[in-house]
C-alpha cells in the first residue's frame, strides 16, 4: 500500500490520465483512482480538493499538449500552409486522445477566460488564422475556423458520415475555408 506521504500530485495525476484515457470520463472518479493508487479516497483531497480539480487539471494538460501539436505542425511554413497543417494535427489529436479531447471541449456554461494553457491554445489559433486574414485579432475568423475543426471531429467521433464516410469533405472543407479566408488566394 502506498502511504499518503508518498503519494503526490504528479502520481495522482498520471493515474487520473490513465484512467480518463482508458475508459472515458465515466471511469474517472475519486474512488476508481484511490483503488488504483492503493490509498484511501480522503488521501487524494490533500492534493486535490475535488474531482473538479482534478478535471481542471486534465483540461490544462489536454490544452498544453494540443497547443505543442499545432505549434509544431505549423512551425515555418506560409500562413494557408500553416492553418492547414495545424488543422491535420487538430484532428490527429482528437483522433488519438477523445477522452481528453472531448473533456477539454465538454458543453459548459459561458465563462470569461482567464490566462492559462486554454487561452494560450486559443491566442495561437487566433494568431495562425490572422496570418491569412491579414487581420491579427480576427476573431470571427478564428470561430469560423474552429468549429469547422470541431465539427468535423463531433461528426466524426457520432458516426454522422455514415457508412460511406466523409469523402474527402475535410479536405474539401478546409481549402474552401482558407481561401475564404485569405484576402489574397484565389
Amino acid at each position: 500500500m502506498v502511504y499518503p506521504a508518498k503519494l503526490t500530485p504528479e502520481a495522482i495525476f498520471q493515474a487520473a490520465l490513465d484512467l480518463l484515457e482508458g475508459g472515458g470520463d465515466g471511469a474517472l472518479n475519486m474512488r476508481a483512482l484511490a483503488e488504483r493508487l492503493s490509498v484511501r479516497p480522503s488521501s487524494l483531497y490533500r492534493h486535490y480538493p475535488d474531482r473538479a480539480a482534478l478535471v481542471a487539471a486534465l483540461e490544462d494538460h489536454a490544452a498544453l499538449a494540443l497547443h505543442g501539436a499545432l505549434r509544431e505542425a505549423s512551425r515555418d511554413l506560409p500562413p494557408g500552409e500553416a492553418l492547414g497543417a495545424a488543422a491535420h494535427a487538430y484532428l490527429d489529436y482528437a483522433r488519438a486522445h477523445p477522452h481528453l479531447y472531448g473533456l477539454m471541449l465538454a458543453p459548459r456554461a459561458p465563462a470569461p477566460a482567464g490566462p492559462g494553457p486554454g487561452k494560450d491554445l486559443w491566442n495561437h489559433v487566433l494568431h495562425l488564422v490572422g496570418a491569412v486574414t491579414g487581420q491579427p485579432d480576427d476573431t470571427g475568423a478564428a470561430v469560423a475556423y474552429w468549429a469547422f475543426l470541431h465539427g468535423y471531429v463531433q461528426l466524426e467521433r457520432s458516426g454522422g458520415f455514415g457508412l460511406s464516410g466523409p469523402r474527402g469533405g475535410f479536405e474539401r472543407g478546409l481549402d474552401a475555408l482558407i481561401r475564404g479566408l485569405s484576402p489574397v488566394l484565389p
